[in-house]
């Protein structure tokens, strides 16, 4: 039989184990206060305070090189589509806006601007796309678009050069809103410039005559009523990033 040894604690062991015990968990608490007020004592940067920002940029560094052509949001059936849309914000959707005068902007280079049609869009291939609509305030909806692939835009109108840039940058035509979007998730075979939504011309509230529709990214990412295209290798300005946001937003 083995030899089996009753271990008898004292009452001073159980005090001076629980007195140890709370020791540690006040020197964690004191921890866990000292670095809130640290944190919040740090400069901003964009106004996220700066080593939330480096996280987020580190973050951007990490999942940049790990979105491929093959990494596709899930899509639906399109009776799976919602019919009633909600819109995820009107920044930049002001009411001094003539849709028969609308052209699209798109910078090529310094004096090489091309003015665009709704119609030249339209007549470039056609795409749909049945996704996950996801926005940051935390609701989420699938929802149908109709529109040409960017990749397709970028084809016939050479831009081959362009592509090659880091970033690409998409303004409203009243510059109230605007996004900035890593080329190789604009270059994404499910992001589309949209101009229909649920198989009919796309309404004003949703950014008429044409809009973004990204899957790899959140909402905000989704400019509404573009104006103005162009392309970078420094970050262009971005709406919500200089709002405290993550600049990269992906899914």
């Amino acid at each position: 039989m083995s030899d089996f040894r009753e271990q008898v604690v004292t009452t001073k062991q159980v005090r001076n184990k629980t007195l140890l015990a709370f020791l540690f968990l006040f020197l964690f608490l004191g921890g866990c206060v000292a670095a809130w007020y640290w944190l919040h004592r740090q400069p901003k940067d964009n106004e996220a305070l700066q080593p939330l920002r480096a996280v987020l940029n580190n973050n951007e560094k990490i999942f940049r090189n790990l979105l491929s052509g093959g990494h596709l949001a899930r899509t639906y059936p399109v009776s799976a589509a919602e019919h009633h849309v909600r819109v995820n914000g009107d920044a930049g959707m002001g009411n001094e806006f003539d849709p028969a005068a609308w052209r699209l902007q798109l910078v090529r280079k310094a004096g090489d601007t091309l003015l665009i049609t709704i119609d030249d869009i339209k007549a470039l291939p056609r795409t749909d796309v049945v996704f996950d609509f996801k926005c940051i305030e935390g609701w989420s909806q699938v929802t149908h678009w109709g529109g040409v692939q960017f990749r397709e835009f970028a084809k016939h109108y050479g831009l081959d050069e362009q592509t090659q840039m880091q970033y690409v940058g998409l303004h409203t035509p009243d510059n109230e809103y605007y996004v900035g979007i890593d080329t190789k998730s604009i270059m994404h075979p499910q992001t589309i410039l949209c101009y229909e939504m649920n198989g009919a011309p796309l309404p004003m509230n949703q950014g008429a005559p044409l809009r973004l529709i990204i899957p790899v990214k959140y909402g905000v990412k989704h400019i509404k009523r573009i104006g103005t295209i162009y392309f970078s290798n420094q970050r262009p300005p971005d709406y919500w990033f200089e709002r405290g946001y993550d600049y990269f937003s992906g899914l």
